[in-house]
């Protein structure tokens, strides 16, 4: 997006996250010049990022356009929606926020742990209630989802309408009664919608997602049959699903302790937002546990994705300092199996089974329902908007084809429902829609303190580490006349087994001196290529002998 898009009739979308994957929303609408950003979402890291905590957009499209940004409107409170914004917030010129009252509280809270304030910047939206962005004339409307407080977006401009469905599913029985406001919807369909962007988390779903009302008689009959301690673990944003828990909790006559950073801050600003409601006397403390019996107590608490550090993994693996599982204790991982979090979830749960632990999960009838919303839910939404062009957003590849597919079916043609992935810019007018050559774009990967300087060599780098382990050839040698005086001494680590270590490394110093013999050795040396030829005599040693590639790095010291 570095040329301004200044034609009235033209509205121009960038993608820059949550095509193509699950997680790390975030795209971009331009008309007459001016850009509004939808959303800030981060990914948690796939298996293959060894090392890696978080996972962030690209906005380098973005950066030298940061003036020309009029607003940053955030549809709900999910960390795949707003995570990325500490990272990235600066970086984008601190735009105008706009989000409603809770997503807000959330995200002061997550700010402030960064330093950040953006009270002054921000201002509290709220459904059915236009605002004012550039060009643009934002109207939120209601959506159900599996936090409180969500929205979708009807964005109005010269070019015409464009509906952002938000993370939605039409729940007629929400649990704070907040449903998707469908009657909007259907009169913005009847106003013309130019685009409608939506949601295809679902899109391979039959049918229609249960409501999250039923959770709840589930969790209580769980509770009530569990003879030890409860552990329920869930994402810490979903509001709606610890509302249940502590209700199932408290029906059950069991004492409510919240444990872990995230969800003890989420449920904070949640009460004091009156999004959930717990009264004390039902919660206890860290320090309370020891004055109630095993039975009497629910645990509520993360981990329900087997992250590496959280509570539930380490009590799992009997590494916690405050929780043991024992044999009746009853764990619920009251969530779906993110894609990729697979292995690391069942290798908790086949834990607390070993623990002695009754485990209740997704394959167990109703412990867990989506937020979003299934294919004939997709589809009567793609009836009430009834859009001129449709591009399926949040989503996986094939997901966004199917809900592309389900568009054709509803009567949008090919050329008018482009699925479109990460920096692919997509221009559109009253008469086309077109897809532009892809601009930069990608993940920024966040490794402890450091933002973006782990990139594709690094990983690579950890993967060889992993699996084949390393090798450190030191060499020095004499700076005035070139000669080794010391080496080649290979040592190794997680490439050899003991009893064979000595004669591998001793036959790859061999290669090595036969490489040296072969080099006329100066002063004038270039040791930066003779490095790299050890490096490759070493690499070739092991994988003709092992079959293996360790990562070798060479070290010649000029004396």
């Amino acid at each position: 997006m570095k040329s301004p898009l200044y034609d009235d009739n033209l509205l121009r979308l960038l993608p820059l996250g949550g095509l193509g994957e699950i997680g790390m929303n975030m795209l971009a609408l331009e008309t007459q010049g001016k850009i509004v950003v939808i959303d800030c979402g981060l990914m948690f890291p796939e298996a293959h990022m060894l090392g890696i905590d978080l996972v962030l957009p690209d906005v380098s499209a973005l950066l030298e356009r940061r003036d020309d940004i009029c607003a940053m409107i955030l549809t709900h409170g999910h960390e795949d929606h707003i995570g990325a914004l500490p990272f990235l917030y600066e970086q984008l010129g601190r735009p105008p926020l706009y989000a409603t009252a809770f997503t807000l509280a959330l995200v002061h809270k997550k700010l402030a742990e960064f330093g950040l304030d953006v009270h002054a910047r921000a201002t509290v939206i709220e459904p059915r209630q236009p605002f004012v962005a550039g060009p643009f004339t934002v109207e939120p409307f209601r959506v159900a989802h599996s936090v409180p407080d969500g929205v979708g977006l009807a964005l109005r401009c010269a070019a015409g309408l464009v509906v952002h469905s938000g993370d939605f599913k039409l729940d007629p029985t929400p649990l704070d009664g907040e449903a998707t406001d469908v009657a909007r919807l259907a009169q913005l369909g009847e106003e013309g919608v130019l685009l409608l962007l939506a949601d295809s988390t679902n899109a391979e779903q039959p049918g229609y997602t249960a409501s999250e009302r039923c959770v709840g008689p589930r969790l209580q009959q769980v509770m009530a049959a569990a003879e030890q301690m409860v552990f329920v673990a869930t994402f810490s944003s979903n509001i709606h699903r610890i509302q249940q828990a502590v209700a199932a909790a408290r029906n059950c006559g069991r004492k409510i302790l919240f444990y872990g950073r995230s969800i003890v801050a989420n449920t904070a600003v949640a009460r004091l937002c009156s999004m959930l409601h717990v009264a004390d006397e039902d919660l206890i403390t860290l320090k309370q546990l020891p004055h109630y019996r095993r039975n009497e107590v629910t645990v509520i608490t993360t981990g329900s994705q087997g992250e590496t550090r959280s509570a539930l993994t380490r009590i799992a693996a009997g590494e916690h300092p405050h929780f043991t599982i024992e044999p009746d204790d009853c764990v619920i991982l009251s969530s779906r199996f993110i894609p990729g979090n697979e292995k690391a979830i069942n290798a908790v749960i086949n834990q607390l089974y070993r623990a002695g632990a009754d485990v209740h999960y997704q394959h167990s009838a109703g412990v867990h329902v989506s937020g979003h919303a299934s294919r004939e839910e997709l589809l009567q939404l793609l009836h009430l908007v009834k859009p001129r062009y449709f591009v399926p957003i949040h989503g996986e590849y094939r997901q966004l084809a199917q809900h592309a597919r389900l568009a054709r079916s509803s009567g949008i043609s090919v050329a008018a429902s482009p699925i479109v992935e990460n920096g692919q810019p997509v221009l559109i007018s009253a008469t086309a829609i077109t897809v532009q050559e892809a601009v930069e774009s990608g993940r920024v990967l966040v490794d402890g303190k450091g933002v973006g300087d782990v990139g594709t060599m690094e990983l690579r780098d950890r993967h060889r580490l992993a699996r084949h382990g390393t090798v450190l050839a030191i060499l020095a040698v004499n700076r005035n006349s070139g000669a080794v005086i010391h080496g080649p001494e290979l040592v190794s680590r997680g490439c050899i087994a003991a009893d064979d270590e000595e004669d591998y490394l001793n036959g790859a110093a061999a290669a090595v001196n036969e490489l040296l013999a072969q080099q006329s050795l100066s002063p004038s040396t270039d040791w930066d290529a003779v490095r790299v030829e050890i490096r490759l005599t070493i690499s070739r040693f092991f994988k003709k002998n092992l079959q293996r590639r360790p990562l070798v790095l060479p070290i010649i010291i000029q004396l």
